[in-house]
């Protein structure tokens, strides 16, 4: 008996010393299961890469770390991410984005009317559930998961040509507020583009995941979520390795778009003072309203931004032709935080409202997390601080959260070395978001 231990003994010893020569002097393999994030506005792909045990997350052939999901539909091709996007202004029709608002969800006829008038494409009613009306091609109905593949499709292309090995396995993230019929109909989008996910991970858990929370001795997280088009507030209970959704609120309509918006609007402002007019040639909003997209992201580093677009202007005389002109002007940060100060204090009514339903003390909370590249913006990060009076966690790029962590659980599907600590999230089916407006 003692011969047969001491033999398993040595067995067990030699496995261990292969593993670790293996990792020390051996290339690592490829990551075969990777992670995805299907935003509403954004989606970004990445992996965890077995040995070092570091997340990277896959750039496009810009090496932009997240694509816009946008997907636009010509006489010839289907275009998804930032091609898509370029043909927006003069493919409005036919160009879909925000189908993550739409995906597995049913509606009443009239809440779908409400909901698709905000759109330049058309969205029909199918037995309550949402199509996509597309005359690219001769007219057909395109369903919300169909949009998502094409999404996905294009992030798996960009992780084979990085890592140059067929992928076919994935984790995705969703909302925590997503019923059963919504998270099957994202995994339906999934193998459409020839993908099969091992898991779906609620976003929040993902993000705790992404800030090292899973192995923290933490036990209430809140995570705020603002993107570019909603916001997100889940408060999250760790209890050993394992997150329970406390409660959820959030705002659909709020997000990093509307603080554009409140800038183009005064831009346009600005230049019927100094010209008289307005613009109104669609090049001309096109281009200032990515001037001011650009401006925004500059104030959220410099405390000024300077507006520089060359502009046709109509002069009212339908006998002459466009007047060009040159629009300059200078943004303050204290401006654009004036232009939205109420905005940015609905942020605070959510998250007020999810420590209410969990009957939480704003004290009892150990880490506020932020996810989603409007949480950037200093004075958001201000008011968070000061009604917490502590400094939330922003040691991971709040754009990149959700799949970094995604990453993560792919590694721990694809039994990668080495091994992390699983998040595992218990069910919560009684559980309600509460949606302000």
């Amino acid at each position: 008996m003692a011969g047969e231990m001491s033999i398993l003994g040595s067995a067990i010893l030699a496995l261990f010393l292969a593993g670790y020569l293996g990792q020390q002097y051996l290339p690592p393999p490829k990551p075969r299961v990777i992670g995805l994030d299907l935003g509403t506005t954004f989606c970004s792909v990445a992996v965890f890469h077995p040995g070092v045990g570091d997340v990277e997350v896959i750039g496009d052939q810009g090496g932009r770390k997240s694509i816009p999901s946008v997907v636009s539909f010509t006489a010839t091709d289907v275009h998804a991410g930032y091609e898509g996007q370029k043909l927006a202004d003069n493919n409005p029709h036919n160009t879909i984005y925000d189908a993550k608002r739409f995906i597995g969800k049913v509606f009443e006829s009239e809440d779908l009317e409400r909901e698709s008038a905000r759109y330049p494409f058309k969205v029909v009613n199918n037995n309550g559930s949402a199509e996509f009306l597309v005359t690219a091609n001769g007219t057909l109905k395109v369903s919300p998961e169909f949009i998502g593949s094409r999404l996905l499709l294009k992030m798996r292309k960009m992780a084979e040509q990085h890592l140059g090995v067929p992928v076919l396995k994935a984790v995705i993230s969703v909302p925590a507020e997503f019923d059963e019929r919504q998270r099957n109909y994202t995994i339906r989008a999934a193998n459409l583009a020839g993908l099969d996910i091992l898991r779906v991970i609620n976003e929040p858990t993902a993000a705790a995941m992404a800030y090292g929370l899973h192995k923290a001795d933490v036990s209430n997280v809140l995570v705020v979520d603002l993107g570019g088009g909603t916001l997100d507030v889940s408060l999250l209970n760790k209890q050993g390795g394992m997150f329970l959704t406390r409660a959820m609120a959030g705002n659909n309509k709020l997000g990093g778009q509307d603080f554009s918006q409140r800038l183009l609007q005064h831009a346009m402002e600005r230049i019927r003072q100094q010209f008289g007019v307005p613009p109104t040639h669609k090049e001309d909003i096109h281009r200032l309203r990515q001037a001011v997209e650009g401006a925004k992201l500059n104030l959220t580093i410099h405390p000024s931004a300077t507006l520089r677009v060359a502009l046709r202007l109509e002069t009212g005389d339908p006998q002459g032709p466009a007047k060009p002109v040159l629009f300059q002007d200078l943004l303050t940060r204290e401006l654009f935080e004036e232009l939205n100060a109420d905005l940015f204090q609905k942020i605070l009514v959510p998250i007020q409202t999810v420590l209410e339903e969990g009957q939480l003390d704003r004290a009892e909370v150990d880490e506020v997390v932020l996810v989603g590249g409007s949480t950037r913006i200093p004075r958001i990060r201000q008011l968070i601080a000061q009604f917490f009076g502590k400094d939330p966690n922003t040691s991971v790029d709040p754009d990149l959260a959700v799949v970094t962590g995604v990453a993560i659980q792919a590694g721990i599907m694809g039994g990668a070395w080495p091994l992390q600590v699983s998040a595992i999230e218990i069910p919560n089916r009684h559980l309600h978001k509460t949606n302000f407006k």
